[in-house]
């Protein structure tokens, strides 16, 4: 902010939920080392014709997560496990195949050669894509004449746009009775979140309290196909903002002017189907190729997770000797052919009004 004070949110995922064995196993060593831990926190619906609360849930119905100190605490460690090197702000510009060495030769927007690799996975739905083309001018870093197999699959994902306003109060809500709610009956807001009760979040100025709101995936889409989609300017967002804060205040909770609003577009916000079925992955065995991501499984962190986890599986069960990886439906031990996949799988419909997806958490100084 202008006079220094340091404002810190989880402008994407709010929180997440394990429903998975495997994905609870991983979530419990990450809570064990202090980077996640529970959101004991009420929640409800709101609905907008009748202006009122309902549908209360109580703490523990349903274990929310959340990391500490910020949600982006999960990618941070990773980053630092042995045997890991992290390039940051590094976009992939080109994947080319080279087949006398069976591996991948990559390089950056500029042309920049990244080196020769054994394995790639991608967890970018819009690899490609001709969304990619549309965001940066130029074509996608995948070229599915390499993996033609591959096109009817993750040549053009649907997706549900959303825009998040992160927002800074001098004081607290006090009208709210719960620290997340969802809306009925509204054309402009999905979801709220107080996300200075998060535990944790020490950095939070005293008596000040933070919220950050999600936008129905309409009303993003309409916004969108009015200002195209390339990086909206300064003077879009501030519209957005004004328009998303206009709805909040409508609630009739006495919600008071920010000390601090800013408006965030996610643009590939949620899948709109899941690509790969059962697999949880898309893995291309001859050319060591697997894509991962929620939009392979479900809209979620935990989707996410499995689907990495799926990934990481077909690159590591060639080298264990007992071919042994526990897991349900014997994911790991089945090499699936494209064919098979097309003829056994297709494309299944997403839960797409869930909150949004994984993302890291945004600093504001």
């Amino acid at each position: 902010m202008e006079d220094g004070t340091e404002l810190r949110f989880d402008h994407g995922a709010p929180y997440f939920t394990v429903s998975n064995d495997e994905v609870a196993r991983v979530v419990s060593g990450w809570e064990a080392r202090g980077l996640v831990a529970e959101w004991k926190a009420m929640f409800a619906c709101f609905d907008r014709e009748a202006g009122k609360f309902t549908d209360f849930e109580k703490e523990g119905t349903i274990k929310k997560y959340v990391g500490v100190p910020g949600m982006n605490s999960i990618c941070k460690s990773l980053c630092l496990e042995d045997g890991v090197v992290a390039k940051f702000g590094v976009t992939i510009g080109r994947m080319d195949w080279i087949q006398d060495r069976s591996s991948w030769l990559l390089a950056s927007l500029d042309g920049r050669d990244l080196g020769h690799f054994d394995y790639v996975v991608a967890t970018d739905k819009n690899i490609a894509s001709p969304r990619f083309s549309g965001l940066t001018g130029r074509p996608p870093p995948l070229d599915l004449s390499l993996l033609p197999q591959l096109s009817m699959m993750i040549q053009d994902i649907p997706v549900r746009p959303c825009f998040a306003l992160m927002l800074a109060f001098s004081e607290p809500l006090t009208k709210v009775p719960v620290q997340g709610f969802s809306f009925n009956n509204s054309d402009y807001l999905s979801w709220a979140f107080c996300d200075s009760s998060k535990p944790g979040r020490a950095h939070v100025p005293l008596n000040s309290q933070s919220w950050v709101l999600h936008s129905t995936a309409e009303y993003a889409s309409k916004v969108i196909n009015n200002i195209g989609p390339r990086k909206p300017s300064a003077d879009a967002l501030a519209k957005v903002a004004e328009e998303l804060l206009k709805e909040f205040q409508a609630t009739g909770l006495n919600i008071p002017q920010p000390i601090f609003m800013k408006a965030h577009r996610w643009g590939s916000a949620f899948p709109a189907i899941a690509i790969s079925g059962d697999d949880k992955c898309v893995w291309d065995k001859s050319m060591k190729l697997a894509i991962c991501g929620d939009f392979c499984t479900s809209p979620s962190v935990e989707g996410a997770v499995l689907s990495g986890m799926r990934g990481a599986s077909k690159i590591l069960w060639p080298y264990l000797p007992d071919k042994s990886i526990p897991g349900p439906e014997s994911i790991y031990m089945r090499q699936i052919t494209f064919e098979d996949k097309f003829a056994g799988f297709g494309a299944s419909q997403a839960i797409t009004d869930a909150q949004l997806g994984s993302s890291p958490g945004l600093h504001v100084a």
